[in-house]
C-alpha cells in the first residue's frame, strides 16, 4: 500500500514537472528537476526528480546527483523510468546547499554543452517553532495606580537558523470585556498597554510562535488581574529605640497604595550595622493592613538595619515589591552580661622574676560602652585576703580590641589571683578571674600541639594533658604589631584560628590549659596563613678572616621575621668567576659557610637566594679577591729556598773539603819550577821522541846532549848548523824564551821551519827555555863516535818571565858575560879544572835561575827564540846548567 501511494505521487509530480517547465524548454535544457521547496525541515528526508526533456540521446542510466560537489551514492536513487530519476537525502546541516542532477559526457553533444545537461534545486533549511515556556506577566506601580501596561516574557524553546526566522505574537484577552490585544516580535519579551488597568477582572495571556515551517502556541496564563501586580516598597520608614526597652525597636512606615487597588501584606528583615547577617520577622507576625511592628529580644547598645517590603495579601499573588531603603538605630544599653575575657602576657623581667602583663576584652555581651574595668591583685600568701580595688578607664581611640590593664613583677615562689570587673553607664559586669601559680608549680601543658593552614584558615590540633582538670583553653597568636586570644571549651582537640589573621606574617600560636581559672603551661608552634617568597635576601660578606688562596669563609645574617614572608627552607650561595658559575645549598639554620676549591688569585662576585616554599628571593652582590699564595706558602717558600741554598752550601763545602787536591790542581796550577825540569833532545834533522818525566823532575823541561869533544869555540860550529837565520827569528824581539808575558799571541819557534813538521808548541801560556849547544861533548863526556849535528834544547813551563826577559837592555852585559862562560869551557885533558868548573855550576843550579837574554845579535840567542818542543825528560840529578837552560850529564 505505501508503495502504491509513493508511486502515485510520483507520478502526479511527474505530471506536473512535464506541464511545468516550458521556460526550461525554451531555454534548450534537457534535464529538468523537481520539486522546488522554499525552505526544508532539518532532521527530515527530502526526495527530488531529474527529467530528460527534448531529447533521447541520454537515458536515465546516464544521469547522477551530486550534493555540495560531492556525489550522491547511487543507494539513495530511485529509477522512475527512462527518463527520470529520484534521489533522497537527510536534510542536515544549517547552511544552504545545492542538490544538482548531471549528464555522464556519453556524445560529442553532452561534452559540447554540459550546461544543458543539468539542473539543481537550491536547499534552504530551518528548525519547526517549538512551544514557548514559562510565560510570565507583571503590571508595575505608577504614582498610586498600577499601570496599563502589562509586560510578559517567556522562554523560546528549539533553535532557529538566519533563513528561517520564527516571529512571536503576545496575545492578552480581558475576559468578560470582549478586549484583545497583541503584539510581534522576534524577541522573547513584548509589552501590551490596556485602555486602563483591570482591578479585580480576569485575564487570558498567551504566545504565538510562527515561521516558514509552521506554527504553534504556548499554555494559556489565566489569572484575576491582582496576579501580575507589583507595588513600590513602603515609604518613610521609622525607627524608635526606646530606653525603657533596651532589648526592642519600633518600625512604623506608610503603605505605598491605597488598599482600594491592593490589600497588602509585609515583610520585615534586620540585622547587625555592618553584617549582612538577616534575620526575618515571620509572616503571621505582620498581619494585614498593619504600619507599624516592634522588634523585641534584639541586643542592647547595638545599631541595628532595618528593611520593609510588601506584597498583595492574598497567598500565590503578586510579587513581593523590592525592599525600603535601610532605616538604623542603635537600642538603647543595658547591664554587661557575662564576664570580662581576662588574659596576660608572660615576660622575662631584666631584674629577675617573671613580669606578668594583664590585659583585658569587653564581654562579649557588654549590652553598652565599658568605661572602665576595675582591677584586684591579690597573693595566696597575703595576710590581708580582701586586696583593694584599682580602676583603669577604657580608651577607645585605638582599633585593639583589648585593654591593657596593669604589670606584675611576680617572684618565681608566688601564686597570684586576679579579679576584674567591666563598667558601663548601666552598672557592672560579673567578676572574671585568673590565677597565676608559682613557678615549681606550674601545670602540665597540652601534648602534640601542631598547626597548619586548610582552606584558608589556621588550624590547631592537639592532645589534652593526661588529667581531667582542664575547665577551658585559652588559644593566643601572636604576630607582626598585635596579639589576640579566644578561649575554647574543655572537650576541644582542634581549633580554627577565629581572629583576622593577615597574610605573610609569622604568627607564635600558644595554647594554655585552664585548671578552673589556674593558668597552665604554654605550647607553642609557628605558623604562616599564606607563605611568599623574602622581601629581600640575606647579605653576605666576608668574615673578619682574610680570604685564602683556595676557600673564603662568608658570613649572613639572619632576614628579619617581618621580611620574611615565610619559612625559610634553604639559603643557595653562588659564586662567579671566570671559571664559570657556581652554587651551593646550605641549611636554614646555617648563617656561615667556607667555599673551597678555590682559584688563587682570582675575582669572585658571591651573592646568597633565600628560598621559601612559595619562591626564593636574592642579596645584594659582594666581591672579593682570593690571594695568590696561602696565608705561610711564602714563609714556606722562603724557609724552603734558604734551607735548600745553605744545604748547597753545606754540600759544596763537603765537595770543596774532599776534593781539596782537585781543585786545587784546577784553579790554583801548580808551576813548575825550571830548577827541577827535564831536558829533551831535539834536533831538526830528527824526530821527537817523548820521554815520560819522573815524579821529582820539572815537567816541560828537556835537554839536548851536545857532542863537544873536538874542543873549539860554540861559534866556529855556527857554520854546521842546518838551521837558516830568517827562519829562526822572531818578527819581534825576544827574550830567548817561547813567549812574553806580555804578549797574547804565540811566537814562531823552531817547529814552523821546513824541517820542523808539526811538533812545534805556540801556545803563549807555555814559557819556553831554549838554548843550541854544539855536537861535541862537553865538561869531559865523550862524544858519540858518530859525528853529530848542533842540536837545540829548549824548557818549557807555565813560570812567569823573569825581569830580566821582560827588560833585556837592562841585562845585555850579564846575558854576554853568561853566553861567554858558556861558550868557553876547559879542555877535557884538564880534570882538576873541570871538577872545580862542574862544582861551581852545581852550586849555581841551587840558586835561582836568572835568565837573561841574549845580545840581540847572538846568533846563539836568535836560536834559542826559535827553538822546538821538548825532547824526552831525563833525570833530574843529572841536569846540569847549559845556555839557556840545562842538559843532561
Amino acid at each position: 500500500m505505501v508503495m502504491e501511494t509513493v508511486r502515485v505521487l510520483q507520478l502526479l509530480l511527474l505530471t506536473c514537472c512535464t506541464s511545468a517547465p516550458p521556460a526550461a524548454a525554451e531555454s534548450g535544457n534537457y534535464l529538468v528537476t523537481a520539486p522546488h521547496p522554499s525552505v526544508l525541515e532539518i532532521g527530515t528526508n527530502f526526495t527530488a526528480t531529474c527529467m530528460i526533456i527534448n531529447t533521447a540521446e541520454v537515458t536515465a542510466d546516464d544521469l547522477y546527483w551530486n550534493l555540495s560537489q560531492a556525489t550522491v551514492p547511487k543507494e539513495q536513487y530511485t529509477k522512475i523510468n527512462t527518463t527520470a530519476l529520484n534521489v533522497t537525502i537527510r536534510v542536515s546541516g544549517e547552511k544552504d546547499e545545492w542538490l544538482f542532477c548531471f549528464c555522464k559526457k556519453v556524445s560529442p553533444n553532452v561534452f559540447l554543452n554540459p550546461g544543458k545537461f543539468m539542473h539543481g534545486v537550491s536547499l534552504q533549511k530551518g528548525y519547526r517553532p517549538r512551544k514557548p515556556e514559562n510565560l510570565s506577566c507583571i503590571a508595575l506601580q505608577e504614582e498610586t495606580f498600577i499601570s496599563p501596561k502589562i509586560t510578559c516574557s517567556w522562554v523560546a524553546a528549539g533553535r532557529q537558523t538566519k533563513v528561517v526566522v520564527t516571529n512571536f505574537t503576545l496575545i492578552l484577552k480581558v475576559i468578560n470585556d470582549v478586549v484583545t490585544v497583541n503584539v510581534t516580535t522576534e524577541g522573547t519579551s513584548a509589552s501590551v498597554v490596556l485602555p486602563i488597568f483591570p482591578n479585580f477582572m480576569e485575564l487570558e495571556i498567551w504566545v504565538e510562535a510562527k515561521n516558514k515551517l509552521g506554527s504553534i502556541r504556548s499554555e494559556r496564563l489565566r489569572r484575576e488581574s491582582g496576579y501580575f501586580v507589583k507595588t513600590n516598597p513602603p515609604a518613610n520608614i521609622q525607627i524608635i529605640s526606646e530606653k525603657s526597652f533596651p532589648t526592642s525597636l519600633l518600625i512604623n512606615w506608610k503603605p505605598p497604595i491605597m488598599n482600594q487597588y491592593v490589600g497588602l501584606t509585609y515583610e520585615i528583615r534586620f540585622c547587625q550595622n555592618g553584617s549582612h547577617d538577616w534575620a526575618y520577622v515571620p509572616h503571621v507576625d505582620t498581619a494585614r493592613d498593619i504600619q507599624s511592628f516592634r522588634l523585641q529580644n534584639i541586643r542592647p547598645d547595638t545599631v541595628y538595619v532595618t528593611q520593609v517590603r510588601c506584597k498583595n495579601y492574598r497567598e500565590g499573588f503578586g510579587y513581593w515589591s523590592d525592599w525600603s531603603r535601610n532605616a538604623t538605630e542603635r537600642t538603647p544599653e543595658d547591664l554587661p552580661k557575662g564576664k570580662p575575657d581576662l588574659w596576660k602576657i608572660d615576660s622575662e623581667s631584666d631584674v629577675g622574676g617573671r613580669g606578668v602583663q594583664f590585659i583585658c576584652k569587653d564581654p562579649v555581651l557588654s549590652n553598652g560602652r565599658i568605661l572602665r574595668f576595675d582591677m584586684k591583685v591579690q597573693g595566696q600568701k597575703d595576710k590581708v585576703k580582701n586586696g583593694s580595688w584599682e580602676s583603669f578607664p577604657v580608651n577607645r581611640s585605638d582599633l585593639s580590641s583589648s585593654t591593657f590593664l596593669k604589670d606584675v613583677l611576680l617572684d618565681d615562689k608566688r601564686s597570684l589571683k586576679v579579679f576584674v570587673t567591666a563598667v558601663n553607664s548601666v552598672g557592672r559586669s560579673a567578676q572574671a578571674s585568673l590565677f597565676i601559680p608559682e613557678k615549681a608549680h606550674e601545670l602540665a601543658p597540652v601534648r602534640e600541639l601542631r598547626g597548619g593552614v586548610h582552606g584558608g584558615q589556621m588550624w590547631l590540633q592537639w592532645k589534652p594533658p593526661n588529667t581531667k582538670a582542664v575547665t577551658e583553653y585559652v588559644v593566643q597568636w601572636v604576630g607582626g604589631d598585635g596579639m589576640d586570644w579566644q578561649r575554647e571549651n574543655r572537650s576541644t582537640t582542634h581549633t580554627v584560628i577565629k581572629g583576622d589573621l593577615e597574610k605573610f606574617v609569622c604568627y607564635t600560636v600558644s595554647v594554655y590549659p585552664i585548671y578552673s581559672g589556674w593558668a597552665g603551661q604554654a605550647a607553642s608552634v609557628e605558623a604562616f596563613l599564606e607563605q611568599s617568597a623574602p622581601d629581600e635576601g640575606p647579605t653576605v660578606r666576608l668574615s673578619n678572616r682574610k680570604p685564602g688562596r683556595n676557600e673564603a669563609e662568608l658570613v649572613w645574617t639572619e632576614i628579619p621575621q617581618s621580611k620574611r614572608r615565610g619559612f625559610i627552607t634553604n639559603y643557595t650561595i653562588f659564586y662567579e668567576s671566570r671559571g664559570g658559575l657556581h652554587s651551593v645549598t646550605v641549611p636554614s639554620n646555617t648563617t656561615s659557610f667556607t667555599l673551597k676549591s678555590l682559584t688563587g688569585n682570582t675575582n669572585y662576585d658571591t651573592w646568597i637566594s633565600a628560598s621559601t616554599i612559595a619562591g626564593s628571593t636574592q642579596g645584594p652582590h659582594h666581591s672579593f679577591n682570593t690571594l695568590k699564595y696561602a696565608p705561610g706558602e711564602i714563609e714556606l717558600i722562603v724557609v724552603g729556598a734558604s734551607l735548600g741554598f745553605l744545604i748547597v752550601v753545606v754540600m759544596t763545602m763537603v765537595i770543596c773539603i774532599s776534593k781539596k787536591e782537585t781543585i786545587k790542581k784546577n784553579f790554583w796550577p801548580q808551576i813548575p819550577n825550571p830548577g827541577e825540569s827535564t831536558i829533551g833532545y831535539w834536533s831538526p834533522d830528527y824526530p821527537l821522541k817523548a820521554e815520560t818525566p819522573k815524579e821529582n823532575c820539572l815537567s816541560g823541561i828537556s835537554v839536548l846532549d851536545v857532542d863537544m869533544s873536538d874542543g873549539k869555540m860554540f861559534d866556529e860550529d855556527k857554520s854546521s848548523l842546518p838551521l837558516k837565520k830568517d827562519k829562526y827569528l822572531s818578527e819581534e824581539h825576544s827574550s830567548g824564551i817561547g813567549g812574553s808575558s806580555c804578549m797574547s799571541s804565540p811566537r814562531q819557534s823552531v817547529s814552523d821551519s821546513d824541517e820542523g813538521g808539526d811538533l812545534a808548541d805556540t801556545t803563549a801560556s807555555t814559557v819556553q827555555y831554549s838554548s843550541v849547544v854544539a855536537s861535541n861533548g862537553y865538561k869531559g863526556q865523550t862524544p858519540s863516535s858518530q859525528p853529530q849535528a848542533a842540536i837545540f834544547s829548549r824548557s818549557e813551563s807555565t813560570q812567569p818571565l823573569l825581569d830580566c826577559e821582560e827588560n833585556p837592555d837592562t841585562l845585555v852585559q850579564e846575558g854576554g858575560g853568561r853566553h861567554q862562560r858558556f861558550l868557553r869551557r876547559p879542555a877535557e885533558s884538564d880534570p882538576a879544572h873541570f871538577n872545580q868548573l862542574l862544582e861551581m855550576e852545581q852550586q849555581e843550579v841551587l840558586e835561582p835561575l836568572d835568565f837573561c837574554p841574549l845580545e840581540e845579535d847572538s846568533e846563539l840567542t836568535r836560536a834559542d827564540e826559535q827553538s822546538a818542543d821538548w825532547l824526552p825528560t831525563a833525570p833530574a840529578s843529572s841536569y846540569v846548567p847549559q845556555l839557556g837552560g840545562y842538559r843532561q850529564q
